[in-house]
């Protein structure tokens, strides 16, 4: 996220919280993908990580990107943190450690999306080559210790790499040592936001294993497919994994806001400065908890905003749904991750397809896959069956779904092209991570170093 909200509307009851959520409902036809994509920024003379001051370094990349792009600055504490673009269409941000965002503008077909990441990674390249540094496509820093990694000045991760210790073992690894892709998509009514919560919740599991990319940790293999969905098992538990009652028939706006409501915030913002508030929660604050430790203590909606924005499931509801699962990737990973997503839940038949296909999973049984697929991948079982047998029927789902929807590029070709890399994947039976543990225990002599050349956007 590159900018916190300062919107200053006063909240008078629990009731407009589930009304702000609500209020993301549009009609079909307005429907958008966002899509977001992370990557490291090293320098290409050693595999070294870049740092966020100096004439080469992660603020010299923003100011870079400013100048070739017009977007507007964003600032904290007098560093630039981030750029946004001045009508709203997309963002750059960095990560706590330093891995470099474009969180893309709301488009209407995959091919836009496509195009889009391939715009922004070719103007990242021509900013950063005169720097020597480039960028790595994968879901893991491959070779950094946690020491290693610089550390951005931006006030809400000072107050997250304080807490992170106190509530999980790997919350730190995740701000600092993991990449991933995301999208973001609409529902046009609290049911139809039920249908796809539950769908895409059920499966976010499988597209950890699809999207496997992070086997390798301080510059050895971790005996996992995805370190970076290891990660998530034991980041801060309050916030982030499967939401059960998202699993229901009757789940609604409202059960996400009171849970929501309990969990402990990060911070306020009033006059630029950020507050450290990990020791209430948004249902405290809303009870004046913070009354005679902040001037201004009332609850505003700029802060649900950004509460809502520091909470981790696996599917983040905010206006629109978040889908978290995937490990950074490779260029036409970036094209795949939304097109796999729009091809389930943006057709209705394919949706339905969906929910039919996973109606019997409950959610102890996928919380046991989801505790399976870091280590195990596509060779993971569910109910009975291979997750690789199942993944292969998504697919063919997403596909379907894709093909339905018939938004076709200048050359007559449909969304579904996008889906090639994952139809790969289950072709050969092997992830993206299969294929970096094949090749660094064959061509690369056992060293991490060859994916720096061989991974870079």
């Amino acid at each position: 996220m590159a900018r916190d909200t300062t919107d200053q509307t006063p909240i008078s009851s629990v009731s407009e919280l589930s009304e702000y959520l609500d209020a993301g409902s549009k009609p079909k036809d307005s429907f958008r993908i966002g899509t977001e994509h992370e990557k490291f920024a090293f320098f290409r003379a050693d595999n070294s990580p870049v740092p966020y001051f100096g004439e080469a370094s992660i603020s010299a990349l923003l100011k870079g990107m400013r100048d070739k792009l017009g977007w507007d600055e964003i600032i904290d504490a007098g560093n630039i943190i981030g750029l946004a673009e001045p009508a709203g269409m997309g963002a750059i941000s960095i990560e706590p450690g330093g891995q470099f965002e474009l969180s893309g503008a709301p488009v209407e077909t995959i091919h836009q999306t496509c195009k889009e990441s391939n715009q922004h990674l070719a103007t990242v390249r021509e900013v950063a080559e005169p720097m020597g540094i480039r960028f790595l496509g994968i879901g893991g820093s491959p070779k950094w210790t946690l020491a290693e990694t610089p550390r951005m000045p931006k006030s809400r991760y000072d107050i997250m790499t304080r807490y992170m210790p106190k509530v999980g073992s790997q919350g730190l690894d995740m701000m600092y040592r993991t990449c991933t892709i995301q999208v973001n998509l609409d529902f046009s009514s609290e049911a139809d936001m039920r249908q796809k919560m539950r769908v895409s919740m059920k499966l976010q599991s499988l597209a950890t294993a699809l999207f496997a990319a992070s086997p390798f940790t301080e510059g050895k293999p971790n005996s996992l497919s995805s370190w970076r969905g290891e990660i998530w098992r034991d980041t801060d538990n309050n916030r982030s994994g499967l939401l059960p009652f998202t699993f229901g028939n009757d789940f609604r706006f409202e059960q996400y806001v009171e849970w929501a409501l309990d969990v402990p915030m990060y911070f306020i913002v009033r006059d630029g400065s950020y507050h450290d508030c990990t020791h209430v929660t948004f249902r405290q604050f809303m009870n004046s908890a913070l009354k005679g430790e902040v001037a201004e203590f009332e609850p505003t909606m700029g802060d649900w905003t950004n509460h809502l924005s520091t909470l981790f499931p696996d599917v983040r509801l905010k206006r629109f749904l978040e889908m978290r699962g995937a490990d950074g990737g490779p260029w036409r990973r970036i094209c795949a991750l939304p097109a796999f997503w729009v091809g389930l839940l943006y057709d209705d038949a394919a949706l339905a397809a969906a929910d039919e296909l996973t109606k019997s999973w409950s959610y102890e049984a996928v919380e046991t896959l989801r505790n399976a697929v870091p280590a195990q991948g596509l060779a993971a079982s569910f109910d009975g069956r291979p997750l690789l047998e199942i993944a292969r029927d998504v697919v063919d789902i997403s596909r379907t779904g894709l093909k339905s929807r018939a938004r076709l590029n200048s050359e007559g070709q449909d969304e579904s092209l996008f889906l090639a890399p994952l139809e790969e994947v289950l072709a050969k039976k092997a992830t993206l991570s299969d294929d970096l543990l094949m090749l660094y225990n064959g061509r690369w002599n056992q060293s991490v170093e060859p994916v720096f050349e061989e991974y870079q956007y």
